[in-house]
């Protein structure tokens, strides 16, 4: 018997009308979300790209955008050459790189912790690198790329130590952040304790990584922070697989068949390392990480963790706040992570205010 006939009598069935009906629904809610989602990526890579090209062309020697993007393909004199190539070109992928690094690990976290405030600036990631850079730079005169990695390090003992601090049979996200604040206050007593026993100079040194600064930044900084991106990135995109049903929480998602402590596991490391890399480069640049991913999920609602949208708001949340830091007060450069902060900040008040609010029934 051909089963034509009884395709067409399901459909016409009322219920069937009813699926067909769903089905078409959902389709159409997918395919808008997928648009907005790519529009929304678009928006911001060409709004990286700008700023970027402005990034390159204002300073003290304003050139135009022609002979910016002359010299970047291998024309231009020489002084053109040096302040684009030399000079500015590198702090400004260095933005790039680092806003990416921020942006995309603070999305993994918040979205696997399920906790606004998971952010490894405010759980002792970042603080764990911080330690270990800064007692590595004042007590050992360690400099350079061992210092680079010394701070990458530092994360890493850092996240694992809060990992199993936190661990009860599983990791539940609310155990896991308040467990990474205490971390990171211990850590950041470390610095300060290490500081004060240093020479000044040095100690105002130390507190201008802190502060997070791409000041006097070079390739020597840029280009093991891209060999490390280009590396966690990918595996970063291979552990979001267990994203979505992470999302559903941890007994729906072993119901689906999940591997929920692996999964999570991956993904915190990824998202550990991303920042470890990030701040190794550049110092603990504040409140990237915190802010890049809620701006990310509201420009693309019903997304789940936006991850390619996270990375490029960082990306250019990094990019402008340099820009703003370098020429917004003039004869003064200022550390990007103070700009961030400002934008930071406030928001972190407003998130703790509404869930104030929350809490009090009002």
């Amino acid at each position: 018997m051909s089963g034509a006939p009884v395709v067409a009598e399901n459909a016409a069935h009322p219920d069937g009308e009813r699926l067909a009906d769903a089905v078409r629904q959902i389709s159409a809610v997918r395919s808008r979300g997928l648009r907005r989602s790519l529009l929304v990526s678009t928006g911001l890579l060409a709004a990286v790209v700008v700023v970027f090209g402005v990034s390159l062309s204002v300073g003290d020697m304003v050139m135009p955008i022609g002979k910016v993007v002359e010299t970047l393909f291998g024309g231009g004199d020489r002084g053109s050459r040096f302040v684009v190539l030399e000079l500015r070109l590198p702090r400004a992928l260095l933005a790039i790189l680092v806003g990416t690094g921020f942006g995309l690990s603070g999305a993994v976290f918040q979205t696997v912790l399920r906790n606004p405030l998971a952010s490894p600036d405010l759980i002792g990631i970042s603080a764990g690198a911080s330690a270990v850079a800064v007692t590595a730079a004042l007590l050992f005169q360690v400099s350079g790329l061992a210092l680079s990695a010394g701070a990458l390090t530092g994360s890493l003992v850092a996240g694992t130590a809060i990992y199993l601090l936190a661990w009860r049979q599983g990791v539940a996200g609310q155990r896991l952040v308040l467990v990474g604040i205490g971390v990171g206050m211990g850590l950041s007593s470390v610095v300060w304790y290490v500081m004060a026993r240093s020479d000044v100079t040095d100690a105002q040194e130390a507190f201008r990584w802190l502060a997070g600064s791409l000041n006097g930044r070079s390739w020597s900084q840029v280009w093991p922070l891209l060999i490390a991106l280009g590396l966690l990135v990918p595996l970063t995109v291979l552990a979001a697989h267990a994203l979505r049903p992470l999302q559903l929480g941890d007994d729906a998602a072993a119901g689906l068949g999940a591997k929920v402590e692996r999964g999570r596991l991956a993904l915190l490391l990824c998202a550990t390392a991303l920042a470890g890399v990030a701040t190794a480069a550049a110092g603990p640049v504040g409140f990237v990480a915190f802010v890049a991913a809620p701006i990310a999920r509201r420009l693309v609602p019903g997304r789940g963790a936006a991850l390619p949208q996270a990375a490029l708001t960082g990306a250019l949340l990094v990019l402008v706040a340099d820009f703003a830091a370098q020429h917004a007060l003039p004869s003064v450069q200022l550390p990007v992570g103070v700009v961030t902060s400002i934008i930071g900040a406030p928001y972190l008040l407003l998130l703790l205010a509404r869930a104030n609010r929350v809490g009090s029934g009002g």
